[in-house]
């Protein structure tokens, strides 16, 4: 090989390397950039542990008494919502105005600020706190009601590389995981929201699943039956077109053309 050839040859994949070292570099900060801030958001949010939560909630022996008294309302069964419903969501807000609530699928990495602006896009760059970064934020879609009385509520997220925001959500292309997490738990100033997962499919762009008006309730059916039809998996659960639906966006990781999508039905 002539000498000049090997020069550039060299000079060529030193290049690569360079390039390569450099976006490997920069996605890594931008990643620890991610986790700052969103563990910043779960310190501020101060969501007590589930156990915690039962422990407070464990019933103390009373003495007996001979007059009757009136029983106190029995506390929520649901552990989960109880501990979003004990989060300090005005401090969020202090932050951030745009923070509407809290989403999370537990036993995931799903836990996170929900935030919506006032279009599709700002959240794509920005994380809750409105710091530029690849990781963005979880955000409602703007033409969405942020009180979740809507038919249909989208919420987007990125699929991190490294498992982070919507990533956990290609797992429910499994049965067993769907089993083992069937839930989403979203909060607002009315308090805390459970979710039952009904559907997990590759959806278009411009399908039903990113409708967000209902002129009637034949389209409703049309949104439901479709959501169902193309599902990867099965629960046996059929939304009503009276229900609410809590539709999660995030990318297939083959390519723009289809988004991976996750419904909930509001319980």
């Amino acid at each position: 090989m002539k000498p000049q050839i090997r020069t550039v040859i060299l000079f060529f994949l030193t290049a690569v390397f360079a390039v390569s070292a450099f976006m490997l570099v920069r996605q890594m900060t931008s990643y620890r950039a991610g986790d700052e801030a969103y563990a910043e958001a779960s310190e501020i949010a101060a969501i007590p542990e589930v156990a915690e939560v039962e422990t407070v909630q464990q019933p103390t022996e009373q003495p007996q008494q001979e007059t009757q008294t009136e029983p106190e309302p029995a506390p929520s069964a649901d552990p989960y919502a109880q501990a979003l419903e004990q989060m300090d969501l005005p401090a969020l807000q202090q932050v951030n105005s745009d923070v509407i609530g809290w989403i999370a699928i537990p036993g995931t990495e799903i836990s996170y600020p929900l935030v919506q602006g006032t279009d599709n896009d700002y959240y794509l760059t920005h994380t809750w706190n409105k710091n530029s970064s690849a990781v963005g934020a979880i955000f409602m879609d703007c033409r969405c009601s942020a009180d979740f009385s809507g038919f249909n509520t989208i919420v987007y997220g990125h699929r991190m590389n490294n498992g982070s925001m919507f990533a956990a959500l290609k797992h429910y292309k499994k049965q067993d995981f769907l089993q083992a997490h069937p839930q989403v738990y979203v909060t607002n100033a009315s308090g805390a929201h459970a979710y039952r997962i009904y559907a997990a499919y590759e959806a278009a762009l411009d399908g039903t699943a990113y409708y967000s008006a209902f002129s009637d309730e034949t389209i409703k059916k049309t949104f439901i039956d479709e959501g169902i039809s193309l599902s990867v998996i099965r629960t046996g659960a059929v939304p009503t077109v009276n229900d609410h639906i809590l539709t999660l966006s995030t990318c297939t990781g083959n390519g723009h053309a289809t988004r991976w999508v996750v419904q909930a039905v509001m319980e």
